[in-house]
């Protein structure tokens, strides 16, 4: 079984907005973690970025993909 992305957001981000909505509109499932609602996931993202607090970040397996360029 394929692993879900995870993509790490925070609303008024603009980029954050274009990821999930490029995600939408090809129909893929991913777990979305609103960091104003989970703020103890800070940390985690701050890991994953090396100690930057930026939106979006998606993660799948061990593949980290920080800001928003477009998928396709």
């Amino acid at each position: 079984m394929a692993e879900m992305m995870k993509v790490y957001t925070h609303p008024g981000c603009d980029s954050s907005n274009a990821l999930k909505d490029e995600l939408a509109g090809l129909e893929v499932e991913y777990e979305e973690i609103d960091l104003s609602q989970r703020p103890e996931e800070w940390a985690a993202l701050e890991k994953l970025t090396d100690g930057e607090r930026i939106t979006p970040v998606s993660v799948i397996g061990a593949i980290v993909t920080v800001g928003y360029k477009g998928i396709g």
